[in-house]
């Protein structure tokens, strides 16, 4: 059984001693003084820790113990969205950050069909990474996983390419299978995955990601909502990886 889990600055730990500033949540647990809990310091590195005390807008927990997070996952999955209408960038994230997503890039493409300004990519950004760090500590990561955007297509599929293995789920490909591409090389440490908005790839983009290096794949002969193609990928790749 998880225990509550907690997110702190490495700033706010000292020797033997953590200071948490989220005493909302520790009061909407019910936390007390003598009570354990976990905290981790979003790099991987959980402690266990007994609450001092609690009160204002500060609380105080004694160290018990440091450890590795046992919860990551061996390979480090970093998930590109083309920028979707709705909350459905909010479920993706959500479920994929559950699923062991390490960081998120929003990005730009020719069928994308709600596109923000500068000041709403702002707040979505922000919203976004709120859901990351809540399924975070829901789901016992050792990590938050970042939200951030690219500001092209290009650009997109040029930090994708900087994984492993770079993976493109497009539509329009019949043959080449998730398994089937990672039976074909060694065990990657990273794995890249981007996926389109409500339409899909175009042609073009798809020809453009292929000569960059990414590996076209299906993910089966039925068409997967936007939201719904990135978290398949990501439990895909956990499962084929043994982190799922």
């Amino acid at each position: 059984m998880l225990m509550p889990r907690f997110f702190v600055n490495k700033s706010d730990i000292t020797a033997t001693e953590i200071l948490l500033y989220d005493t909302a949540h520790i009061k909407a647990l019910r936390l007390r003084a003598g009570d354990e809990f976990t905290v981790c310091d979003g790099c991987g590195t959980d402690y266990a820790v007994r609450l001092i005390e609690s009160g204002g807008n500060a609380a105080r927990a004694e160290i018990l113990s440091a450890s590795p997070s046992e919860t990551e996952p061996s390979v480090a999955l970093t998930v590109f969205l083309a920028f979707s209408k709705g909350e459905r960038a909010e479920f993706a994230i959500q479920k994929c950050t559950e699923l062991g997503a390490s960081a998120f890039f929003l990005f730009p493409s020719e069928r994308v069909v709600a596109l923000p300004d500068k000041k709403s990519l702002a707040n979505k950004l922000t919203r976004l990474n709120a859901v990351a760090k809540s399924a975070a500590e829901q789901s016992g990561r050792g990590i938050i996983p970042a939200v951030s955007a690219c500001d092209s297509f290009e650009s997109a599929a040029a930090a994708a390419n900087a994984a492993d293995l770079p993976l493109f789920f497009y539509e329009n490909e019949q043959k080449q299978t998730l398994r089937d591409t990672f039976a074909a090389g060694p065990a990657p440490k990273s794995v890249s995955i981007m996926t389109g908005a409500e339409g899909g790839f175009s042609p073009a983009e798809a020809a453009f990601a292929a000569e960059s290096g990414l590996r076209p794949v299906t993910l089966g002969p039925r068409i997967l909502r936007c939201d719904t193609a990135p978290i398949a990928a990501a439990a895909a790749v956990m499962y084929i990886t043994n982190n799922l």
